[in-house]
């Protein structure tokens, strides 16, 4: 075909004085026009006819995995295809008495058509990753980070594939000297591999999923976990900036994940009341008769009384020493009292441990420690719950003869040497 253009032009061009050369070029030049022309209609047309007609079928079709190929632009790239097989035909039959041209065609087609392939197979997987976020059963697996790995093995061939095509090589002889720049790779991909290597395990192990609650002080990082990917895991901190976080750093450092808390439904209260060891004391007949119209000690106290009662049912033992028989204190009434609140308020789960024991008394008092789980696991409740239980016992232990320990403040120093004064 390109010969009768020639032969044609040539004819024309003698007749203008135009050399055989500029006919060659001129007759090259518009069969590249004419060929463009048509895969730029062929491209419209797939725009805007056939891609059209995709979407309506999409839209009454009951299947969501289509959607999601639409949403991610599958289709869109496939027709980029169009114009290449539309240059690809009319190549070949215009440009046939000319090797050198149908070659340089045949392979800027084949570059085109790879690139155009990487992109749909792209889009592919993003469609993938996308639908399987939204699947119940997977939501919050991170799964980014696979898809991203896929695609740089992606992206790696096709470079490979498109290199042969332009030097005219077999792909083999790109692997083959792939294998003597593999250190520069691992040293130019070094983060890559590291989060791909992170990534299986971070998913293999469920270390970490979109969602969970991670604490990581190395890596300044408090807060939720908003994404996933191959070499970074991004978490919003509970002050609303973002911390990025190298995937390794999650394998090769301790951090704290929060999400066993959650699953379990408690949250755990781990807090302790300073008492004053002055205030501690036997409780005497006047204490007892008053804890017992205490409702929640009652039961309690009948118990116990009748076991200590039992206990100094001896001849012979002089109750008038403190140091005969078991008495009561204050201060083990008042720890009874505690965990009887906790077991009767709405907002502790009564399932799991509870405890209220004594630390080992210091400097400032007797720590008096409540180890219980609350039913809300949301931050807000939980502090609600938990303020609200120990404002309850920081009223209520004087009720007890106790006294909270508190450094002195410069109120009390005042107060001191104004009375040291007056007497």
């Amino acid at each position: 075909m390109i010969e009768n253009w020639l032969a044609w032009f040539s004819a024309r061009g003698s007749d203008m004085g135009i050399s055989e050369e500029v006919a060659e070029i001129s007759a090259i030049a518009i069969v590249v026009v004419l060929i463009s022309a048509v895969a730029i209609f062929a491209n419209w047309i797939a725009k805007h006819f056939i891609l059209r007609a995709i979407d309506r079928i999409v839209e009454r079709t009951p299947w969501q995995w289509d959607d999601v190929l639409r949403d991610n632009r599958v289709f869109q790239r496939l027709s980029h295809l169009a114009p290449a097989a539309v240059i690809n035909i009319l190549g070949k039959g215009l440009f046939a008495g000319n090797s050198l041209a149908t070659a340089a065609l045949h392979g800027a087609v084949m570059v085109y058509v790879i690139v155009v392939l990487m992109m749909v197979v792209s889009a592919v997987i993003n469609s993938l990753q996308h639908y399987f976020e939204q699947m119940t059963e997977n939501k919050g697996v991170p799964i980014k980070g696979f898809a991203q790995a896929i695609k740089l093995i992606l992206f790696i061939i096709g470079a490979i594939l498109v290199l042969s095509v332009i030097f005219g090589r077999s792909p083999l002889f790109f692997l083959s000297g792939l294998g003597a720049l593999t250190a520069v790779l691992l040293l130019v991909f070094r983060d890559a591999l590291l989060g791909l290597v992170a990534g299986v395990m971070i998913s293999v192990n469920q270390m970490v999923k979109i969602g969970d609650w991670i604490e990581m002080p190395s890596n300044g990082a408090d807060g939720d976990v908003i994404d996933v990917s191959l070499t970074t895991v991004k978490v919003r901190n509970w002050d609303r900036t973002i911390t990025t976080i190298p995937s390794y750093d999650l394998i090769s450092k301790s951090f704290k994940n929060w999400r066993g808390m959650f699953e379990n439904k408690g949250r755990r209260i781990k807090r302790s009341i300073f008492i004053d060891l002055q205030t501690v004391a036997f409780a005497d007949k006047p204490m007892l008769d008053k804890f017992l119209r205490i409702k929640r000690l009652r039961p309690y106290l009948e118990a116990k009384l009748r076991e200590v009662e039992e206990a100094n049912n001896e001849p012979d033992l002089d109750m008038e020493v403190l140091t005969n028989g078991r008495r009561l204190t204050n201060l083990g009434t008042f720890r009874a009292y505690c965990l009887a609140y906790l077991k009767s308020h709405p907002g502790i789960y009564q399932e799991e441990l509870m405890i209220v024991r004594q630390l080992n008394p210091g400097a400032n008092g007797l720590p008096l420690e409540i180890y219980a789980f609350t039913n809300n696991t949301a931050w807000v409740a939980y502090e609600g719950i938990q303020s609200d239980i120990f404002d309850h016992l920081f009223a209520i232990v004087q009720e007890f003869g106790l006294r909270v320990y508190q450094s002195p403040s410069g109120h009390d120093m005042r107060e001191g040497l104004a009375s040291k004064a007056e007497g």
